[in-house]
């Protein structure tokens, strides 16, 4: 028998000036997103923007439907809406945050297992670590350097 130990890098930030004017603004795109969600069902808001490598921004939210299979997660919403416009174009970060109507989100929210996947999917398919920033509607700040740190055993083309 062997052990194989797992370890992740977080880095927390206070509140947002601790963060580069870059995602400072990658940041309140995110929450500027939370607005925009169809949650009539949860009530559970949830906003992500993706900074591409050649600078643009695109906002996501989450999408209810009566048929919860058929959600779609803020982080997929905002990384399809990238992928369709700039389908050449790499990904370099991704923030996330959410609202809720029945307590404030006072820590960081974290994707769920498949938009963990799907930005693996999109590490892999431009080949460059995406940097991930979560934040509730207030509170401190993580920072992880790629979606590796949140999956490190995620499914790849390399099983196929």
């Amino acid at each position: 028998m062997k052990e194989i130990k797992l370890t992740t890098t977080i880095k927390v930030y206070a509140n947002t000036s601790e963060l580069s004017p870059a995602d400072q603004v990658l940041l309140q795109r995110a929450h500027d997103a939370v607005h925009d969600s169809y949650s009539p069902y949860s009530n559970f808001k949830v906003g992500a923007a993706v900074r591409l490598a050649n600078g643009e921004i695109l906002g996501g939210s989450n999408q209810e439907n009566a048929s919860y299979p058929l959600c779609l997660c803020a982080e997929r919403t905002a990384l399809s809406a990238a992928a369709s416009i700039f389908p050449k174009e790499g990904i370099t970060a991704i923030a996330v945050t959410a609202k809720s109507p029945t307590k404030p989100i006072t820590f960081p929210i974290s994707p769920c297992g498949a938009c963990r996947q799907v930005i693996c999917e999109t590490e892999n398919k431009h080949k460059q670590d995406i940097r991930i920033i979560l934040q509730g509607e207030t509170g401190e700040i993580y920072e992880f350097m790629t979606a590796k740190d949140l999956m490190p055993l995620s499914f790849d083309s390399e099983f196929l």
